[in-house]
């Protein structure tokens, strides 16, 4: 028997043995007991090598995602392995227990490829038995964890990226791609050629996506061309390919520019004839494609004849345009020379137009363009001035089509008598190291020293730009002192805005009259041009806003647009901003600092911001967080001005309609609970979409994040919220009822279709879904239906409830007994509905086969109700009682005496 028992202990424990135990452990969840087992449990076995493919081929209890207990024996290998150091026996059995491993990672999660790996020196293995394993993985469906492997193993070379890469995109997967192609520029440059072909207007990701076992189609579907694009755009800037590589994409963004060029121009009309002219030209560009796109929009905006003469201008052939456009190219052959049409504005009234924005009070001769190191040096000695105080701005070309952050062109400072407009373009030209060494000694001295006060309006922006020109700027962001932002004053304005603008003189006829003269659609002044009219009583002329500062030589018309003189200036003017963006920050200061106590700001402008003002950028937040957005009602309230429900004329909450964002499905569902008209975005649908719904519908917009600045100048002041996504979907619900004195009682609670947003339903005696559900085979069998049997599992009216603070949550029938959900809708008639095809009238199908089975076993339910536009069908649950608790606090206090929505009994 001692020999027995000698001969084992020499042999070592059974790795099996070892296993039942671990798994006795994992069951209790007790881990840390599981991983002393473990370790002591390596130190008797033989091999722990083999010992761990025993056990990891043995067991099969895990498929679910997170981690298993395979994952918990390999790392606590890998780590004994660490402390007590051996390698696996070199030759014919490290080939074996290789070829093992490579067994194992085709049945096991991913997360067991690193530490197996390591362990068996996957990596020094036979290049053709990585590769075969690799092709192993992949056609057994296992797309990931081959990409994965093959990247670890640095296989990428040897294997098609095409192959490897689609299924991964197709799952949503892009940033295991990104991994692949890391190391390898050629293997990046095949990716996102291969992404571009997707990206052709008749392409169909579902067409690949059957080649593909493991990828349903419908997953597919969420790589639309939208974010295919966006993907394929990142990815140009970040791996510094030529933006010709992507044809297509660049061809559907410059697409984009195109009708956003003509909005501005014809719809929006901000923006000059010249102006238009110079960037569709540079955007069209030999482009034929471009070209002929550029045809259908003229034909859309202006009119035939403007199309042919642009036709014309680019040579096009007649075949590729329409028949009417074609016959009008004929017309004006006969013309030797044909230019064209530009709509030139009467100078009179854009002279009079000029009279209602706001003027740089300095002549000509004070504005300097310096292109010269000699020049730079005047500047220099004037700006850098103890005390003195100095406006900012930059000027870049518009980043259409362009990938990564544009280069700035010129550089605006304001002092109180003179602008300085500093060619940055031209001086990167002259190819000087010594004197572009001495520009930026002269930019990182003027934003270092606190002395001097430099006033900007986003400032941190343009300081990206400007490190984007020169790389020796990089950490000057960091050092800058005396830097004061007004883009905050004006949000701290915005929330004292009700302490001075009782008393404050009103421009609202100033714009009406301007918009008189243009015969425009009025647009809503905002940001800085905004702040200027609030506090100088004239905005800024914004009709050159989108220009190209790197055109050069700069005209001397552009030159004196730049100091908004009095005059116009003809022909194309070229600026992002203007001189007067620059100097007009030095009269905003003036007026605020000469009352600051009027504008609820303190004695010290910058104290009055909380402190020392930096223009290092904050740590990235969410989108959602509401502190990085305009004002909102918890930041208005928080200043002891809140927008309150006063604000608002009462409404109810039938009569209440809103435009959600995407980024908001819960909160809809939550409206729709409470009778609110909701319409939601889709996932591919661009925020722009939900202006134009609230202009056509008059609805409400509701959204978050960096689309509230754009949307709220859109549709104007109180049409749009600007919601707080750290708040839960409930708390949302409230502020917004709230903030717009929403009236809710009990009749509005589910009176329209979560789903759908349908008001209209038809109510179903329970008798009459039983005879139904048996006609369509849906109780055939008992357990034939693949719905639950429990009524409460599978279908809820609304969003689950939030788990309450309290440790000793009520019930919704201990706050509000005998709730009875009873809406105000007629029967459903045999005439209504076919009972063949399940279908009412209007083609609707009734979807009964989503009604658990134990439903139709409750006594105390006697009907159902169907909404008529999508086919849902609800019964009464304790969903309604819990909505009803939730919202106790916003609900009416008084119901109507007749046809009440909702009975109380």
């Amino acid at each position: 028997m001692d020999q027995e028992s000698s001969t084992r202990e020499s042999a070592g424990q059974d790795p099996l043995l070892l296993l039942k135990t671990l798994q006795t452990l994992w069951t209790k969840r007790e881990l840390q007991k599981l991983r002393e087992v473990a370790r002591q449990g390596f130190a008797t076995l033989e091999d722990p090598f083999s010992g761990l493919l025993d056990m990891l081929e043995s067991y099969k209890g895990w498929k679910g995602k997170g981690h298993s207990l395979e994952y918990y024996i390999t790392n606590e290998l890998a780590r004994w392995l660490k402390e007590h150091p051996r390698d696996p026996q070199p030759g014919l059995k490290l080939k074996m227990l290789q070829a093992r491993a490579f067994e194992v990672l085709g049945e096991s999660q991913s997360n067991l490829l690193e530490p197996l790996i390591s362990i068996y020196q996957l990596q020094k293995a036979d290049r053709s038995t990585l590769l075969g394993n690799v092709n192993h993985l992949y056609h057994k469906g296992k797309y990931k964890e081959a990409v994965i492997l093959s990247t670890k193993l640095k296989l990428q070379t040897e294997l098609d990226v095409e192959k490897m890469c689609t299924p991964l995109l197709l799952q949503d997967k892009a940033n295991l791609v990104e991994d692949y192609v890391a190391d390898y520029p050629h293997l990046q440059s095949q990716l996102l050629q291969i992404m571009d072909t997707w990206c052709h207007p008749t392409f169909n990701t579902r067409d690949i996506a059957r080649q593909y076992q493991n990828v349903p189609p419908s997953r597919a579907d969420k790589l639309n061309q939208k974010m295919l694009s966006k993907l394929v755009f990142r990815l140009l800037g970040q791996y510094k390919v030529d933006p010709a590589l992507c044809p297509n994409v660049m061809n559907q963004r410059h697409l984009g520019t195109l009708r956003y060029l003509f909005y501005k121009r014809f719809v929006e009309k901000s923006m000059t004839q010249e102006n238009w002219e110079d960037h569709i030209q540079n955007m069209v560009g030999e482009n034929l494609w471009l070209q002929e796109q550029l045809i259908q929009l003229l034909i859309s905006y202006c009119d035939v004849t403007t199309a042919a003469q642009w036709a014309l201008y680019y040579h096009l052939s007649g075949e590729s345009l329409p028949a009417k456009v074609t016959e009008k190219m004929h017309e004006l052959q006969h013309q030797e020379r044909v230019e064209v049409t530009k709509e030139r504005t009467d100078d009179s009234k854009m002279d009079k137009k000029n009279d209602y924005y706001y003027q740089l009070p300095i002549t000509r001769e004070n504005i300097h363009f310096l292109q010269t190191w000699e020049e730079v040096e005047k500047c220099r000695d004037v700006v850098l001035q103890p005390g003195q105080v100095v406006g900012i701005d930059m000027e870049w070309r518009p980043p259409f089509g362009l990938v990564g952050r544009p280069r700035v062109s010129v550089l605006q400072i304001a002092a109180k008598e003179h602008v300085y407009l500093l060619d940055l373009l031209q001086f990167s030209k002259l190819d000087q190291e010594e004197k572009e060494k001495e520009l930026c000694h002269f930019i990182w001295k003027l934003f270092s020293d606190p002395s001097i006060i430099k006033l900007g309006y986003g400032m941190s922006g343009d300081l990206c730009s400007l490190s984007t020109t020169y790389p020796a700027l990089r950490e000057m962001e960091k050092q800058a002192q005396g830097i004061l932002d007004l883009l905050q004053v004006d949000k701290q304005l915005q929330k004292n805005s009700g302490l001075w603008k009782k008393h404050h003189i009103p421009v609202e006829s100033l714009c009406q009259e301007l918009s008189s003269i243009t015969k425009s659609p009025r647009q809503a002044e905002k940001g800085l041009s905004l702040l200027v009219q609030n506090l100088l009583g004239k905005p800024l002329d914004k009709t050159e806003q989108l220009s190209n500062w790197e055109k050069r030589p700069l005209r001397e018309e552009q030159i004196v647009y730049a100091g908004l003189m009095s005059s116009r200036a003809k022909g194309p003017s070229f600026c992002q901003g203007s001189a007067s963006d620059a100097y007009c920050l030095l009269e905003v200061y003036e007026v605020l600092c000469k009352d600051p106590a009027r504008f609820g700001l303190t004695a010290n402008l910058k104290e009055s911001l909380g402190g020392k003002q930096s223009t290092k950028p904050k740590a990235k937040k969410p989108l959602s967080k509401q502190g990085t957005q305009s004002p909102s009602t918890q930041e208005l309230a928080s200043a002891g001005e809140t927008l309150s429900a006063s604000a608002f004329p009462e409404i109810s909450a039938k009569d209440f309609s809103v435009v959600c964002d995407t980024m908001l499905q819960g909160l809809a569902r939550y409206l729709r609970c409470l009778g609110v008209d909701v319409q939601v975005l889709e996932n591919t649908d661009d925020h722009r979409q939900a202006a134009e719904i609230a202009r056509k519908d008059g609805r409400i917009i509701l959204t978050s994040g960096l689309p509230y600045q754009k949307l709220q100048a859109q549709v104007g002041e109180g049409r749009c919220f600007s919601v707080n996504c750290s708040d839960k979907a409930r708390q949302q619900a409230l502020s917004v009822l709230k903030h717009f004195n929403v009236r809710v009682t009990l009749r509005d609670i589910f009176s329209r279709c979560q789903v759908c947003n349908c008001d209209k339903y038809l109510k179903i005696s329970k008798e009459k879904v039983r005879r139904l559900m048996k006609i369509s085979g849906y109780l055939a069998g008992e357990d034939d239906t693949g719905y639950s049997k429990n009524p409460e599992e599978d279908w809820e009216l609304c969003p689950k409830a939030e788990t309450p603070a309290s440790s000793e949550p009520t019930t919704c029938t201990e706050q509000l007994p005998n709730c009875t959900y009873n809406p105000d809708c007629r029967w459903l008639a045999d005439s209504d509905l076919n009972e063949g095809s399940l279908t009412l009238k209007n083609g609707t199908t009734l979807q009964i086969r989503t009604i658990p089975r134990g439903v139709l076993e409750k006594t105390d339910l006697a009907h159902f109700y169907c909404c008529t536009q999508c086919g849902k069908v609800f019964w009464e649950g304790s969903h309604f009682g819990r909505v009803v608790s939730q919202f106790q606090e916003i609900l009416g206090g008084s119901e109507p005496q007749t046809q009440t929505f909702y009975e109380l009994s």
